[in-house]
């Protein structure tokens, strides 16, 4: 017994030896494809530094004024996507759950539907919008909306597979109709994770709105891109620190929001 211990303990730490050596193959096959070295990222830190501190900085407050707009766009487009989203995933989670998917067929068909929505990175949504309406907050919404609906519904869905059966039964038990046993089983168990996701997607969409603007969504990131492409760079830098006081202050009132909701 004990001779099998050791040759299983041997096998495990060659299997571990060889995952290793691996990793540590591909990593440098992989860095030499792609010119990555590290005394090249250490020799381009001083320009990047020349950069930052003679160009970016300081920041000119005196644009603060006009970055106020772009700011609360951003905030609209983030809200306004989060509640679109969060609703339509909401139907859409009910199809795509296992527990109450009316059929297998429909099941599969909603969650490769909102795979697709949820892959496709939110900057390519942006790129097809602005061809199709232009520039604007309505291309920033809209790209949010799709892939809120792409990441809600598959964390919906979980939810609504992971609750407790036995309420459910007991409430079916009692003649409960199928509203009756959804607002009294079920929904009290999906809301804490209803509220939790949809205040993470609303962090996540305060971020990825950024980029959105940068590509003609809207918001700061379209003031970035404009400021950038005209050379002030003391402007994208006050907006720059605008966009990250917004994302530490969507986390902070979302964070007291669960505290006192969930």
């Amino acid at each position: 017994m004990e001779q099998r211990l050791k040759q299983l303990h041997r096998q495990k730490r060659m299997q571990t030896l060889f995952i290793a050596l691996g990793i540590a193959a591909i990593t440098v096959w992989s860095a030499a494809e792609t010119g990555f070295s590290p005394f090249v990222v250490f020799g381009g830190m001083e320009e990047i530094v020349r950069f930052v501190v003679y160009d970016f900085l300081p920041p000119d407050f005196s644009t603060f004024g006009k970055l106020v707009q772009p700011a609360l766009e951003t905030i609209y487009i983030s809200f306004v996507a989060m509640v679109v989203g969060a609703l339509l995933s909401v139907v859409l989670a009910f199809f795509a759950a296992a527990t109450t998917a009316p059929h297998p067929a429909i099941q599969v068909a909603v969650r490769a539907f909102t795979s697709v929505l949820r892959n496709i990175p939110t900057l390519i949504w942006g790129i097809l919008l602005v061809s199709a309406y232009g520039l604007g907050t309505l291309v920033g919404t809209l790209a949010l909306i799709l892939t809120s609906i792409g990441t809600l519904t598959r964390a919906y869905a979980e939810q609504l597979e992971e609750i407790d059966q036995g309420q459910v039964e007991a409430v079916r038990a009692t003649g409960a109709s199928y509203a009756q046993v959804l607002t009294q089983a079920v929904l009290p168990q999906f809301f804490p994770g209803f509220i939790g996701w949809s205040l993470y997607k609303l962090e996540l969409n305060v971020r990825a709105s950024t980029l959105i603007g940068m590509v003609g969504g809207g918001g700061l990131g379209f003031a970035i891109q404009k400021g950038l492409k005209l050379f002030q760079f003391q402007e994208v830098s006050l907006a720059i620190l605008m966009v990250i006081a917004l994302v530490f202050a969507t986390e902070f009132v979302t964070s007291k929001i669960r505290e006192r909701i969930i």
